[in-house]
């Protein structure tokens, strides 16, 4: 059993070879919202959401990357909008954002 409810990554990393990366689309900044976010909701009291960052997770060509443990689930997003969807959704409700998934 995971120590989190939900442990939230969110790749920060920088590529240096001009290649995409996830920090091209301000994801340092995604993450620190959304922990702003689950501290408002009260979700980090008692374990119940971490949100973290990650190097990188090799899935930068499909934009900005956010993964969900313990289920495995694979997001990317777009602008605050988003976050607070899978935030709403996903770590409150326990319903993946469909629209969001990456494969």
């Amino acid at each position: 059993m995971s120590y989190y409810k939900h442990h939230v990554f969110f790749c920060t990393n920088q590529r240096t070879n001009g290649d995409t990366s996830c920090q091209d689309f301000h994801s340092a900044e995604m993450r620190d919202y959304a922990k702003q976010r689950c501290k408002e909701l009260g979700l980090h009291k008692d374990q119940q959401v971490r949100i973290n960052s990650a190097g990188c997770l090799n899935r930068c060509e499909l934009g900005p990357v956010v993964v969900v443990y313990p289920e495995a689930t694979w997001y990317t997003w777009v602008d605050k909008t988003d976050i607070d969807e899978i935030i709403e959704s996903h770590l409150v409700n326990g319903k993946p954002v469909e629209r969001l998934l990456l494969d």
